[in-house]
């Protein structure tokens, strides 16, 4: 069996299309915590995740809303108030997050 090859010569991987999805940074540790934790406001996920800037949570947490792994809901208060939870398609992530955590915790130092 060879490796898929699309239309225009690209590789086309599983592997590589889950890491387009949810790679970089945050992605996985915003995924991990509102799996774990549950529903989350905006500046708990900033606590939760020290070194982040604005921006960049910002961004993750929509591209994360755009591919249907996190749910947003904003309620209409003064202050506005914004939580963040898990969508079903995003809970189907958690079995590979908890053997990244496993494994994690049996290899590091800390």
């Amino acid at each position: 069996m060879g490796t898929p090859i699309d239309k225009k010569g690209k590789l086309k991987c599983s592997i590589e299309y889950t890491l387009k999805k949810i790679g970089g940074k945050w992605k996985t540790v915003i995924l991990w915590h509102l799996g774990t934790d549950g529903t989350l406001r905006y500046n708990e996920l900033r606590r939760l995740l020290p070194g982040v800037s604005h921006k960049v949570l910002s961004q993750q947490l929509k591209e994360l809303e755009e591919d249907r792994f996190i749910l947003r809901t904003q309620y209409d208060t003064i202050p506005p108030k914004v939580e963040y939870s898990m969508t079903e398609l995003g809970s189907t992530l958690m079995p590979i997050l908890k053997q990244m955590h496993t494994w994690g915790n049996e290899h590091s130092d800390f």
